[in-house]
């Protein structure tokens, strides 16, 4: 077992190669869990029309209010995972991937259902424009359905990861992304479905990677169990994840709740604006996946580094990923200043909708390199178990700076004044955790 379980070891070797060969599986699995999302949005918007893409853009933000506070509390219990791995303390292991499974069922089920009984009353709260609400709540409450699915599966990707096993959730995400474009283009194209196929394809593709996952858990792994005997949900362990996690949950949620007031904003500029914030937004996503991917390796990395003591390695991972961080986003600009009008004719024909996504592109693109390092920095800080900087730096950011700032600016300078208040928020964030980072104050949150 000792042979197999050290594959995922992330304590040992050359820091660059360990980095990269951790980053690459997950980086693939990022960005193919990308494409579906974009696969949805590119069919919605060629087959189903520009009402039926700002429905989904829509659902996006509302959805991710409904999940804002279980992200936190799971990525604090993969914090746990990763320094008991990284201190091969195996049963702590187990007893924390128990925890997590037995959580993300119980919660799932709940939001399930709050997301399925209140849809039309989420969209007329932040302000959606009437023709779009009747697709909106069609395709919101199939996916918000779901959400037990979706919240599941994400926690056993999180819980691979966290042991350094970032080939197995590549492929896992693999077989789901191929599947829900098939179906897709089964549902929409050859089928003729409304927006609800593409909620249905999603949810039967997610939770295909949920059984398969489960299979292979119960079969195959070396370490970890869902045999009854095995499955317990571990109180201490749990309100430990909590301490970690509740301040990412209380980020996320602020983070959702003011992305609805933001969407409200974006409202006002009438459906063009909406359908162009969505789709600019799918192609932002896909760009940030790898800043997203290299915090994640940051939290893996330095959780099982600093569990097996090994501060030095931290310091070099940080300085690795950062230099990586500055080429990727730098080369992302130099394409989105030439190309970011052919990147929106991906999703949609309409001028109006390809210029103002444009600008977003540009005035956003513009702080990417920043958006990158700060996530890199926080990912060390949150594999340290310190994640409560982040969730302060966050919501100041977002609710005394981009929030005042995008309602000042969209009525002297129209709907891009809503993306420059982006790019200045993301500027002030960045040199507050770039201070905080180089202070080492975050190192006094060790677990073990």
């Amino acid at each position: 077992m000792e042979e197999r379980l050290i594959k995922g070891d992330l304590t040992q070797g050359k820091v660059w190669k360990t980095i990269l060969t951790f980053v690459f599986p997950l980086l693939i699995g990022n960005l193919l869990q990308q494409t579906y999302n974009l696969a949805d949005s590119v069919i919605v918007g060629h087959f189903l029309g520009k009402e039926a893409l700002a429905a989904v853009s829509a659902s996006f933000f509302i959805y991710y209010f409904i999940i804002s506070l279980v992200i936190g509390i799971g990525s604090g219990i993969t914090v746990i995972i990763s320094h008991y791995y990284g201190a091969k303390q195996y049963n702590n292991v187990q007893a924390a991937f128990s925890t997590i499974l037995i959580f993300s069922l119980l919660i799932g089920f709940v939001l399930s259902a709050v997301g399925m009984l209140f849809p039309e009353s989420f969209f007329r709260l932040v302000g959606t424009p009437p023709e779009v609400i009747p697709g909106a709540v069609r395709y919101f409450r199939i996916y918000a359905g779901g959400t037990f699915i979706f919240i599941t599966f994400n926690s056993l990707l999180s819980v691979f990861r966290g042991m350094g096993d970032s080939t197995r959730s590549m492929l896992l995400i693999f077989i789901t992304v191929l599947l829900n474009v098939a179906l897709d283009i089964v549902f929409i194209i050859v089928f003729k479905w409304d927006i609800q196929g593409v909620a249905a394809a999603t949810l039967i593709a997610q939770s295909t990677g949920v059984i398969i996952s489960l299979i292979y858990l119960n079969k195959r792994h070396p370490l970890l169990s869902l045999k009854g005997k095995d499955l317990r949900f571990n109180r201490l362990l749990f309100v430990q994840g909590v301490k970690i996690g509740l301040p990412t949950s209380v980020q996320h949620c602020s983070m959702a709740i003011g992305l609805l007031v933001l969407l409200s904003v974006v409202n006002l500029f009438g459906t063009d604006t909406l359908t162009a914030y969505g789709a600019a937004g799918k192609i932002e996503a896909l760009i940030t996946q790898v800043i997203i991917t290299l915090s994640s390796a940051m939290a893996a990395f330095c959780g099982q580094n600093i569990g097996a003591g090994a501060m030095p390695r931290v310091y070099l991972g940080v300085r690795f990923v950062t230099f990586i961080n500055v080429l990727f986003c730098l080369l992302i600009f130099l394409c989105i200043v030439y190309f970011g009008r052919e990147m929106m004719m991906i999703f949609t024909s309409d001028a109006t909708v390809i210029t103002i996504g444009r600008d977003y592109l540009l005035i956003v693109g513009a702080t990417f390199l920043l958006h990158g390092a700060m996530n890199i920095m926080n990912g060390a800080m949150r594999g340290a178990g310190d994640t409560l900087f982040a969730m302060i730096t966050g919501i100041v950011a977002f609710w005394f700076i981009r929030l005042p700032l995008a309602y000042y600016l969209s009525e002297r300078m129209g709907d891009s004044g809503i993306w420059w208040a982006i790019s200045i928020s993301v500027t002030i964030g960045f040199i507050a955790t770039f201070l905080y980072y180089h202070s080492g104050r975050w190192k006094n949150h060790c677990i073990i």
